[in-house]
């Protein structure tokens, strides 16, 4: 059942006597005033509208019958309805036989505004409801997947219905009140039209977008989606396009996996930013290897692998070294080329090499030596300048 409080019943007094030049007030179930053009009669309850209410129709008062009750004046009071159930009564102050031709008008403004005032209430209700079921569902651990799916059949919502993640942020430099808005604007474009996607934010920045897997009804295609992304990103206003970054996860085919295809979005994006800020779209495919291994940096296996590049950081406290590691991997060992970027002597990236091989214990001539410190790199030095 449907409650009137104290907001709604104003506002329903306000639109009506807008309508007519005579006071109106709204009550309760109860019979207490809740809105009134009379703010000092707010509270008090309302004789002629327990009439009203206990027998279940309009119930007119004129002087002589008013004065026989308590806290009444001349006027016609008419029971308000929604769902079959009564909810409360619009009351009209003034002579019945005046305001025989407003009731059924104010009425039914009455009621139409307590309707849509619920249908907002309910559509809140279920997008707040969407939203922590999304969160839920993306949670690494601690699922319970079978309350998930009764919650999402009471959501009206497919579990078993292929699904890839997105994540998407706003950069926040300019302030978390901004970045917040521009976020609740790309949002509404997601939504408009709707394409079946699920969308939460979870944080002030970031949300995150549980995508439909298969645009074509019948396979995963991860270039078909990264289209997609250039089209969205294409809709967005310039200012805003700066400032976003977009990364698309993993297909799992297993629908319950949708938490591990946000967990690699989340990577892919952090990967991506750390590694070519200039960019705004990230794909899993581009960034796979790191995304996979970066679970590592919580296991003993991965401290150990991690260790050698630890000590570089530890050591190398102006960042030089590392920037010359960072260079020389990203010349694949030129170091002719390596040093043309650096704008050093080729004698002095053999000292700096040599100075890295001594600190970190390892052989930077072999492959397995160079993989170490390049994981070392991109899994260690996330926020870092790397140069």
């Amino acid at each position: 059942m449907y409650f009137l409080d104290n907001q709604l019943a104003q506002q329903i007094v306000d639109r009506t006597m807008a309508i007519i030049g005579h006071n109106i007030n709204v009550m309760n179930s109860q019979g207490v005033i809740l809105g009134s053009g009379e703010p000092h009669r707010i509270g008090s309850t309302h004789e002629g509208a327990l009439l009203a209410i206990s027998q279940n129709r309009t119930v007119e008062l004129n002087s002589a019958s008013a004065a026989s009750l308590q806290g009444v004046k001349p006027g016609i009071n008419l029971p308000l309805h929604y769902q079959g159930e009564i909810i409360g009564v619009i009351g009209i102050t003034g002579e019945p036989e005046h305001l025989k031709a407003f009731g059924e008008l104010l009425k039914m403004t009455a009621e139409m505004i307590v309707e849509q005032a619920n249908s907002l209430n309910v559509a809140q209700w279920r997008a707040r409801q969407q939203e922590e079921f999304i969160l839920q569902l993306i949670k690494p651990e601690g699922r319970d997947l079978s309350h998930l799916k009764i919650w999402a059949q009471r959501l009206d919502i497919d579990l078993e219905m292929p699904r890839v993640a997105a994540v998407l942020r706003i950069s926040d430099d300019a302030g978390d009140e901004l970045a917040n808005s521009q976020l609740k604007t790309v949002l509404h474009l997601l939504e408009t039209p709707s394409r079946g996607n699920l969308i939460a934010m979870t944080s002030m920045t970031e949300l995150v977008i549980l995508k439909p897997a298969f645009l074509d009804g019948k396979a995963w295609s991860a270039e078909a989606e990264s289209l997609r992304i250039d089209r969205l990103l294409k809709r967005l206003p310039s200012e805003l396009n700066a400032r976003l970054k977009i990364s698309l996860g993993h297909y799992f085919p297993a629908t319950m996996d949708i938490n591990r295809s946000y967990q690699t979005a989340l990577e892919t994006l952090n990967f991506g930013q750390q590694l070519h800020p200039e960019q705004s779209k990230y794909l899993y495919e581009d960034h796979a290897l790191l995304v996979m291994l970066s679970g590592l940096k919580h296991d003993w296996r991965g401290e150990q692998l991690l260790r050698p590049f630890q000590r570089l950081i530890d050591r190398d406290k102006n960042a030089l070294l590392r920037k010359t590691l960072a260079s020389y991997l990203g010349h694949f060992g030129d170091q002719q080329a390596c040093a043309k970027a650096l704008f050093i002597h080729r004698n002095t990236l053999r000292y700096r090499l040599d100075k890295i091989a001594q600190i970190t214990k390892v052989d930077i001539q072999k492959l397995d030596g160079l993989l170490q410190l390049y994981l070392g790199q991109v899994l260690l030095s996330r926020g870092q300048d790397q140069g």
